[in-house]
């Protein structure tokens, strides 16, 4: 018996092609409660269309197999009503075409569990965050500054987050005004391509994992960010997030597993 089709695109906001912030409603159902930093499942039958300029399935969907992919959540459960979720599309990807082809009102599947280990609950409250993320892995961080960022609190929180272009900077306003509000969080965006922008950019330029070793963060953080009172989040791209493993290990850093409590966490995207 096919899925269902049980939540609504109840919003939907391009910030560049190919690029969206998505809200979906549960239809007729509630959402269970959930943790900043987890995933949802969302899907559409092989059915669906495929949005303009995408590229063909590379090998063929079956019209009533359930295509299902997992997302990282950008909204804060404090917010019950939806799910946000902030999307690429991959031209010649399954899903994400047939997601960019559907319009505000139109119905998809939503997994009624959310799940993920990738949360804020085994750092300890008197340690400060730091949160790397490329493209869409800046996700999570936006649900948990929306939940647990308090402004001038003794936590801190940072974000720094690589894109290709200033236009895929997803949550910038956001992030920015956050930044100049709160005393305890900082934001550092990084583009790689500025020779690409229609106007100088002038602020920090290459990949995050290079940026790191300049210290961004410690004339914002109460001391210098170290094992001792800090925890670091890596989430998006696999060359990045390896990268920086070894960059924080031999800074004295471990990672976090759940047998051995460390103060790196891992979240790879593909």
């Amino acid at each position: 018996m096919p899925m269902e089709l049980n939540a609504v695109l109840a919003q939907r906001i391009d910030l560049s092609p190919g690029l969206a912030v998505i809200r979906v409603v549960p239809e007729g159902w509630d959402l269970e409660e959930f943790t900043p930093g987890q995933f949802c499942v969302l899907g559409l039958p092989g059915s669906a269309p495929r949005a303009e300029g995408s590229e063909a399935d590379k090998e063929p969907v079956a019209p009533e197999k359930m295509i299902k992919r997992a997302y990282s959540i950008a909204s804060s459960p404090i917010t019950s009503e939806y799910l946000e979720i902030y999307v690429v599309m991959v031209p010649d990807g399954a899903l994400t075409p047939r997601l960019f082809a559907l319009n505000v009102g139109d119905k998809l599947w939503l997994g009624p569990k959310v799940t993920g280990h990738f949360t804020l609950e085994t750092v300890p409250e008197d340690k400060h965050v730091l949160m790397l993320g490329t493209g869409t892995g800046l996700a999570p961080y936006v649900s948990m500054v929306r939940t647990y960022l308090v402004a001038g609190g003794e936590r801190h929180f940072g974000i720094m987050h690589g894109a290709r272009h200033s236009w895929e900077l997803g949550y910038e306003n956001e992030l920015r005004t956050l930044d100049r509000v709160c005393s305890n969080f900082a934001y550092r965006p990084s583009i790689t391509r500025p020779q690409l922008e229609p106007t100088p950019w002038t602020g920090d330029s290459g990949y995050i994992q290079d940026l790191w070793k300049q210290r961004p963060f410690d004339e914002f953080l109460p001391a210098p960010a170290s094992p001792d009172n800090t925890h670091v989040f890596l989430c998006g791209n696999p060359a990045m997030i390896e990268t920086m493993q070894q960059v924080l290990a031999d800074e004295g850093y471990s990672e976090h597993t759940p047998k051995q409590p460390g103060q790196i966490h891992i979240e790879k995207y593909w």
